[in-house]
């Protein structure tokens, strides 16, 4: 994807968000609207704003737009749905938006998350569905909460992945995993901004899980044979992606797709290292919020049994 040109041709054939009107009233993704005003921004402030944290979806095609591209691409969606987000101070001011965790270029996600600081109150699903509306198709806003508590990124301690092998059969795919997994280390490389480093991609590996089908006919736009495997790998520095370990599978059992992989992050959030679960990082500020509008006199009873992590293979995905 060329960066900066998707999103130029996006000022006529996304919609956009009239200002005043009610986020989400009558709009949907593909009906044109009028243009937001160019150079309207929030005004730059040194006082604590208001906090919301975003979880948004990257599908389809938009799978392979950059980090970059997203980012441009929601700082134009804030101006559409007239979101009064906060500027920094400064020769450059810039809206005050904070990434975590961004899936890399090529694979698609069901659980992005940044967080937004505005200048004033909104009501979250406000938020959201402006945003939503004003997003490219493939990019969709999940959730919006109030960030309650610090520590979002804290809370990203692992990720769930879903990696389908097209070619490769279930039981050759589980072959490979347990030779992989019997392992102490597997090192592979890979270039960083710091260079070519070596790095283990074994420790970062939590359990992986094989599913799949060997069917004797080939359904339509699919080879007869495809496993997929479900990871959970811990977030560790330098970071170890899914194709890592894909690597580090053909190094020690010798496992090589005969096509590319699709690559779905399904969830990422704390990690139960007892039993490889991965919960909800958003759950602590929905409680917190949910506590504080009913007057509940013990918040933290609920986000007790709200937060406890769930078994990663029950982790809705996206259709197939």
């Amino acid at each position: 994807m060329h960066r900066g040109a998707p999103y130029a041709e996006q000022d006529e054939e996304q919609p956009l968000q009239v200002a005043g009107r009610p986020h989400g009233a009558g709009t949907k993704k593909g009906v044109e609207l009028p243009p937001a005003p160019e150079g309207i921004t929030s005004p730059s402030t040194t006082t604590p704003g208001h906090r919301l944290r975003v979880r948004y979806a990257k599908r389809g095609r938009m799978r392979f737009a950059s980090h970059r591209d997203i980012a441009r691409a929601l700082e134009r969606a804030l101006r559409r749905a007239a979101v009064p987000v906060a500027f920094s101070q400064g020769f450059s001011p810039h809206p005050k938006i904070s990434y975590t965790g961004a899936a890399p270029t090529g694979v698609a996600s069901e659980a992005e998350y940044l967080e937004l600081t505005l200048t004033e109150e909104r009501p979250p699903e406000g938020v959201r569905a402006g945003l939503d509306t004003a997003m490219p198709d493939g990019i969709d806003v999940v959730e919006v909460v109030e960030a309650r508590r610090s520590g979002l990124a804290d809370r990203l301690q692992a990720s769930l992945w879903s990696v389908e092998l097209a070619g490769v059969g279930p039981d050759d795919a589980a072959e490979a995993v347990a030779t992989y997994l019997a392992a102490d280390s597997v090192e592979v490389e890979r270039v960083t901004k710091k260079g070519r480093r070596r790095f283990d991609t074994r420790s970062a590996v939590v359990h992986i899980d094989v599913s799949g089908d060997t069917a004797e006919s080939e359904p339509e736009g699919r080879h007869a044979a495809y496993a997929i495997l479900h990871m959970v790998v811990r977030h560790m520095q330098p970071a170890v992606r899914p194709n890592d370990v894909l690597t580090g599978l053909h190094h020690v059992a010798d496992l090589a797709p005969p096509s590319s992989t699709t690559v779905t992050r399904l969830a990422q959030g704390p990690l139960d290292e007892a039993t490889g679960a991965i919960a909800d990082p958003l759950t602590v500020d929905r409680t917190d919020a949910q506590a504080t509008s009913t007057g509940t006199a013990d918040p933290y009873a609920e986000e007790r049994r709200d937060n406890a992590p769930q078994p990663s293979a029950s982790t809705a995905g996206p259709s197939r």
